[in-house]
Order: C-alpha cells, then structure tokens, then sequence
C-alpha cells in the first residue's frame, strides 16, 4: 500500500487484541493467525469483529453474509483486521403460531451472550453487527453496549413489498389472509397467489413490524449510521453503509468513542421518541429497557410509557398505515422521521452517535420534504399522542402495553373468555368459539410461564381477517408481533406464572380497557383477588430441561425488559477495559 494511503498505528497497549498479539509469550496465538493468511502487519493493526446474524432461515437474514463482506473492505481499508463470526437468528415469520415461537426471545439473550463470548474468546478490538430479524437487532446492541468497545451497528436491510390485486402487501397481509380463508372470504387460490406474491425479495419484513421498528432505534439511539435503516436489502447502496461502518469504527477505534458514550438516558429517550412517532413495535417496550439494562440504566416499561405519552405519532406506515419501510428511505429515511421530530422540539440535539458528531449535527443538512404523506410534521400530527401507549391498574400492576396506531378505538370493555396457551386460544378463534365484545385471555405465555413469552400474530390476525379485528380485545402475559393489528395488549404483569392477577381471571370477568387514561382493570376487589390468589397454584409447564428451562430460570419481569442478569449496575469491570 502507498504511503499516502496508510492509517496511522492505532496503540495496541490498552486494546484488548494484544492479549494475542503482543510479546513473546503470545506466539503460540499468532501462530494460529498466520495459519488463517494474516500478515505481520495484519496482526499488529486493531483486529474488529464483524458480527452477522446470516443463515438460510429467511429473507430477512440472507443478505447479510454479503453486507459482510463490504463492511470487512471498510474496516481494512481504514487500517484494521476484520475478523468475521456468525450468530444465531430465530426467525419469528417460521416461528409464528406454534411451539417454535418460544424461541424467539429467548434469541436475542443467546445472541447477546454468543458475541459478548465470541469478542472476549478472541479479544477483538471493536465489533460492527449487521442483523435481519426482529431479535437480532436489540441482541447484537445489546452486546455492543454490555462490552462497550467500539461499535457500528448496520441493519441488513427490509424487504421489498410484495403486489396482490394491484396493492402493495407484507407478509402481515398473509397471516391475516389465514383468518379471510377460514370464513369464507378468500379462496384457495387466491391464498396461493398471495402467499407466492408476498415476500418477492431478500430483507426483513416490510412494514413498521418489530425489525423496522429496531432498524429506526439503532439511528435514533446513535448506534447506527445515519440513513443506513433505510435501504431495502436487495439495493446496492446497503453495500456502501456496510463499507462506511467498517470505516467508520475504526474512528471510533482512534478517537476511544464507546456505546456507553452514546448510549444514553436521552438517547434512549430519542429511541422511545421515533417509536412513538413511528406507531412502531410493542416490542420496543422491551427491547429499549434491555438495552438500557447493560449500561445500568434505569429505564423501563413506564418510563417508556412516559414518552410515548408526550410524542405525537407522525408517521403513517403500517400495519396501522398505508406505507412500507422502503417508503420512508424513498422520501429520504429515518434522517426525515427524526428531523421532523427534531425541528417539533421532541428530541435530544445534543445526543453523540457513531459518526463522532450529535444528533443535531447529523441533521442539518436533513430537509424536510413536503411533497409527500409518508411523515407529517409534528404540527400536523396523525395523533398528539403516540402510535403505543403502556397501560396500568388492577390487572397489570407492573404495566401492559399496545399498539393503537391506526385504531378507530381507544376504549373496549367485555368480559373475559380465558385460555390457558396459545393453541386452545387460535382453536377456538378458528372455529369462532367466541363472540362481538369478548375479551380473549391467553395466559401463561409470559417470560417464565411459556417459557419464550410467544408473540400472537396467528391469533390476531385470524381475528382481523375474520372482519372482528376491532370487535373483540385480546389480553396477554405474552407478547404481539409488530404487525399485530386491533385492540391488543401484551406484557401484562405480573405474568400468570407467577400469580399475577391475569392467572386470576375467570369466564366472564369484567375487564376494562382504556388507552386514553392509560389503564386496564378487573372488576374484581382488591379481597375477591386476594381469595382467588390463595386458591391458585402455580402450573408446570412441558420445558424442565435444556435451553427453554434455563431461560425460566433466570428471566426477569417484562416491566424491566426480560433480562437475564444482573447488567451494568453489577459490573467490577467491562470488557473493553481488561
């Protein structure tokens, strides 16, 4: 390489790379390096993990062994050593409707802990992550910010939508078919052509599902670079933010900027801001807590639920709109969301991201396009409030959460018909066991009862697609898929596993929902509770052994984020600094 083209030595003396690479005792461990077709210089330059959730599950992850490879040429070219790993991905599409759906969350603390584990195994310098699907994004931030060297994260990109009977449609349209087939509504054929004509690419889901939902967290909390959520998986310009986050960690590598530094109590308010305004993922309600959990921040369900309050919701993307992710990069990306928010005085300017430069910063340059109805300004919003709203009372004393973007409704009060999982409850909705003004109770689906805390798309949808969407409420200690549509409440806590009150519940109860006030109540005495408690005795469920038993073991409370440790607070030490 010539001169001119060289990065100045980075200082390897307080990296973790020169526990392998440095001094004779350490040898042995470059031998194993020139094995794999290093050089000397190779091995003295910062070595960057590039961290990827790709396999042959699903669209959303396919590209991304691809981005990889453009984010390795960044990072080289920038004066480092790429070294490339995979992970693990629970695609919650495959995973909906049925026992595999435990997975799901419990993959994004597998992934986490998979490259914390990898990074500490070979004491890599700085990580970038790109990931696909729905978990994949909070666990590779969540690592970032629990090892805390330099990181980039880089969204693999959406999914293009697909075309049925001349209108766009995701796959939140054929989960929702599911339930127009089973009354009649749409024929064989036309369930066929459907399914065939709804994911026509490589990428994530396409609506503001829980993926996209995270893809605009990791630009609003400052992890991600500028614009790079955007762009649908099969465009070329994901390649050029992939090779711009290679370069662009190791600047974060020369200047010592950590996730810590940017990761913040405000940035994690910005992050709760774009969900709001964005009518995103319920899922967000954990995933933000989660990732403030490995800095030792305190930020919960209500503290999210605080925001939400104030934020108007801005963005008409569905399943609560009409647009797709790819149009929102097309009038100009996440930049656009967050600079109408910025310019309505709801976000945090002063924010550090990963381009070494604020949040403010980012956006001056950002104009606001006016011929378009994708985002509003905040002047003339959607709703003053936003697209999610956390619940609280009798029944979810630690909180409950939904998705309200797009309903006609804000209120539902019925009686409750309960089920003890899943399964029994997507039967009887399948044979219509149920009637207009029911409340449908599915219980032990929470972190510890499931184990997994399974998300209801199969169940919703059904609902919807049976035209009874916004006719009856659901109720869960499990959780809704970001394409989840009607009259929804997930998280609710205390779980049933643990006797929470919704383990209480009877055939009948009446229940009162209310996302205006923001609460959800029982009309039961805090005595009638009380009697029901002492009668009630705790359920064994069919996961005694193996990974979906260890989960239970050590799973928090939704209200805090699902957490599996003690996070930042307990920590002696991270690991960039060992």
């Amino acid at each position: 390489m010539p001169d001119e083209f060289r990065h100045p030595a980075i200082d390897k003396s307080r990296l973790p790379s020169r526990h392998v690479t440095v001094g004779p005792e350490r040898a042995p461990h470059r031998a194993f390096l020139y094995a794999l077709g290093l050089s000397t210089e190779q091995i003295n330059q910062p070595l960057v993990g590039v961290a990827t959730t790709w396999n042959e599950a699903a669209p959303c992850n396919i590209s991304l062994s691809r981005q990889a490879q453009a984010t390795k040429k960044g990072v080289a070219a920038a004066g480092g050593t790429p070294r490339e790993f995979t992970t693990i991905t629970v695609t919650d599409g495959i995973a909906m409707g049925h026992e595999g759906m435990k997975s799901s969350l419990v993959s994004r603390e597998v992934i986490a802990d998979s490259v914390e584990l990898t990074m500490r195994g070979h004491c890599y310098d700085a990580l970038v992550g790109l990931a696909g699907c729905d978990k994949s994004l909070p666990g590779l931030m969540m690592a970032m910010v629990r090892l805390n060297v330099p990181s980039v994260f880089m969204y693999g990109g959406s999914i293009l939508p697909g075309r049925f009977k001349g209108k766009d449609v995701t796959i939140g349209d054929v989960f929702e078919a599911v339930g127009a087939h089973n009354v009649g509504k749409m024929s064989d054929e036309e369930l066929h052509e459907l399914e065939c004509a709804a994911c026509p690419s490589a990428g994530s889901c396409g609506g503001l599902f829980t993926a996209n939902t995270m893809a605009c967290v990791s630009e609003a909390i400052g992890l991600a670079l500028p614009g790079s959520a955007g762009a649908p998986a099969p465009y070329d310009s994901r390649d050029a933010y992939a090779e711009a986050s290679g370069q662009a960690v190791m600047e974060l590598i020369r200047r010592n900027l950590r996730p810590r530094d940017i990761v913040t109590l405000k940035s994690l308010e910005n992050a709760a801001t774009v969900v709001a305004a964005a009518g995103g993922s319920t899922n967000a309600g954990l995933h933000l807590p989660g990732i403030a959990h490995e800095a030792g921040i305190k930020f919960d369900l209500h503290d999210v639920g605080e925001i939400f309050k104030r934020t108007p919701y801005i963005a008409d993307l569905k399943p609560g709109g009409r647009y797709v992710m790819k149009d929102l990069h097309d009038i100009g990306g996440v930049p656009v969301l967050m600079k109408a928010l910025l310019d309505g005085g709801y976000l945090h300017g002063d924010c550090l991201t990963v381009t070494g430069k604020t949040i403010a910063e980012n956006l001056a340059d950002v104009r606001f396009p006016t011929s378009q109805d994708v985002v509003r300004p905040t002047s003339n919003a959607m709703s003053p409030t936003g697209g999610v709203v956390v619940l609280k009372g009798n029944l979810a004393p630690q909180g409950a959460i939904v998705k309200v973007a797009g309903l006609k409704t804000l209120r539902f009060a019925g009686g409750a018909l309960c089920f003890d999982c899943e399964e029994d409850a997507f039967a009887a909705v399948e044979q219509r066991c149920y009637k207009e003004g029911d409340i449908i109770v599915i219980r032990y689906e929470g972190p510890r009862g499931g184990p997994g805390m399974r998300e209801m798309l199969s169940t919703t949808a059904a609902l919807y697609g049976q035209g009874v969407g916004e006719k009856v409420a659901l109720v869960t200690d499990g959780r809704f898929s970001g394409a989840t549509q009607g009259f929804c409440i997930g998280h609710v806590g205390p779980e049933a596993a643990v006797g929470g009150p919704i383990a209480l519940l009877r055939d009948g109860d009446r229940i009162t929902i209310d996302a205006v006030s923001g609460t959800i109540d029982v009309a039961l005495s805090d005595a009638e509770l009380a009697e029901r408690r002492r009668a009630w005795t705790p359920r064994t469920n069919n996961y005694q052994s193996g990974t979906l038993w260890k989960y239970a073991q050590t799973v928090g409370d939704a209200e805090n984020g699902a957490v599996t440790h003690p996070g930042g607070k307990a920590e002696t030490h991270t690991y960039a600094d060992l």
